[in-house]
């Protein structure tokens, strides 16, 4: 539930900053073009420009906050400078872009005047809005209200565990009031046995009951339920498989039973693959046409920094665990470990040529063709050799679950520096949240944060030895 309503009030605080933007920018216009030179006359002429514009400014950086993750539900723990640090990149970028591409396509005429106060009351209105949310909040919280009171039943290690995270996520709003169960009992916190829940339910300042047994608990779980029940005291249960639970799994009913789906992604819906399908054709078939010239000359200066073919063609494991062949400019002298051995920062394998392509990730534009196939996509995990899938899937756990969607040519893993030779536990975290979380503005995010700063690599540019 708090998922729920975190999701519902943030879409109406994104639906409360798009009028913020057209009014902002309604002032803008009416100030500059209306009151300074007192041209009333004009003034439904101005109104309708306005209207166009403004639609557009507000709309791109709604789009643009949406793929930073603004709006997500995470933030309200984030720290007020970086929201209004967000708030001052999103304006500039998408003023600048918007007029940018209104003005290319001869949508409307500009005055500089509005669009400079425009900038200034759009940053201010914004960043107050934000400033004066946390401060009401936090007077609020102070003073009792918008907060949640709960009591976990259980005191075992699952029970510990929520103490600790409601403790670090405090803009949730929840307060324990304590716990309840038959071991590792808190005298300041310890409100009784697991047979005394009836009494304790019964009091009229709880909200709402967590219930996190233990595995040997369990045969209790249905007493304690209605319990809960029977008191009217809504709850929650955390499951004893919590650790191997994914942040969204779907309950579907065959019958009288009940199924989890452990492993459910948004992309397993044919509506949602469309989409990202249709975008990666329309994306990669327009980048492989407008690079095509520089794709040329990459090929012409690998062709010249040592002998062999341009492209190197790679066997790697995309989709349903199925074999594809992976293209990338050459980068490395032609060599017999292709298929059983990493890159690493020392290789002396590299050219100095494909050294500079792998820095600058450009060795990997050859794989717009693999996306425009179908073979990969834009954003998805990164697809690995046949050799080191045979040996991850027996000592890293949940490996092959990145195999239930198509690889990328970039992810999340990867504009968060686990890219190359890094932890292969930590990558497959990264790329199992990517997976579980999956949205188109979560995509965009990790495309525009890849173009802008993600391409350049910790790798080390190889220089010939002088003789």
């Amino acid at each position: 539930m708090i998922r729920e309503n975190q999701a519902f009030f943030n879409r109406l605080n994104q639906m409360l900053d798009i009028l913020l933007v057209i009014v902002c920018y309604a002032f803008s216009s009416w100030f500059w073009l209306v009151w300074r030179n007192g041209d009333y006359v004009n003034m439904a002429t101005i109104s309708g420009r306005m209207l166009l514009t403004s639609f557009v400014y507000s709309v791109a950086l709604s789009v643009f906050f949406m793929s930073v993750g603004f709006y997500g539900g995470s933030t309200r723990a984030r720290k007020l400078r970086w929201k209004l640090k967000i708030i001052l990149i999103g304006t500039t970028a998408t003023l600048l872009i918007s007029s940018f591409l209104l003005y290319l396509f001869r949508l409307q005429e500009f005055s500089r005047g509005v669009l400079f106060i425009f900038y200034g009351t759009s940053v201010a209105a914004l960043s107050l809005k934000y400033a004066a949310m946390r401060l009401i909040m936090k007077r609020l919280r102070d003073r009792g209200f918008n907060i949640k009171q709960e009591i976990v039943i259980g005191t075992g290690r699952l029970a510990k565990q929520y103490a600790e995270d409601v403790i670090s996520e405090q803009g949730l709003g929840i307060r324990l009031l304590g716990y309840m169960g038959e071991k590792h009992k808190d005298t300041k916190a310890y409100l009784g046995t697991f047979d005394e829940a009836d009494a304790v339910l019964a009091r009229t300042d709880i909200d709402e009951a967590v219930i996190a047994l233990e595995p040997e608990e369990y045969a209790r779980i249905r007493d304690l339920i209605g319990v809960c029940e029977k008191n009217g005291v809504k709850y929650s249960v955390i499951p004893f498989y919590n650790d191997i639970i994914p942040a969204n799994p779907v309950i579907e009913n065959v019958g009288r039973s009940k199924l989890i789906n452990m492993r459910a992604n948004r992309l397993e819906n044919v509506g949602w693959a469309t989409a990202k399908r249709l975008f990666d054709l329309a994306a990669s078939g327009l980048g492989l046409i407008v690079l095509s010239p520089f794709l040329v000359l990459i090929a012409l200066g690998v062709k010249l920094s040592s002998p062999g073919p341009v492209l190197f063609k790679q066997v790697r494991v995309g989709y349903k665990r199925q074999e594809f062949k992976m293209l990338k400019f050459r980068s490395m002298k032609v060599n017999g470990e292709e298929t059983t051995a990493w890159s690493t920062q020392e290789d002396n394998r590299r050219t100095a040529f494909g050294s500079l392509l792998r820095k600058t990730s450009l060795d990997e534009l050859p794989q717009l063709w693999n996306v425009f196939k179908g073979d990969m996509s834009l954003v998805g995990p990164r697809p690995e050799l046949p050799f080191f899938v045979e040996r991850f899937r027996e000592t890293i756990p949940f490996y092959m679950v990145k195999h239930q969607v198509k690889p990328g040519i970039t992810g999340w893993a990867q504009i968060n520096g686990l890219r190359g030779d890094t932890d292969i536990e930590e990558r497959v975290k990264y790329d199992l949240w990517y997976i579980e979380n999956w949205s188109v503005w979560l995509d965009l995010r990790i495309l525009f944060q890849t173009f802008f700063g993600g391409m350049i690599n910790n790798e080390k540019v190889s220089r010939k030895k002088k003789k």
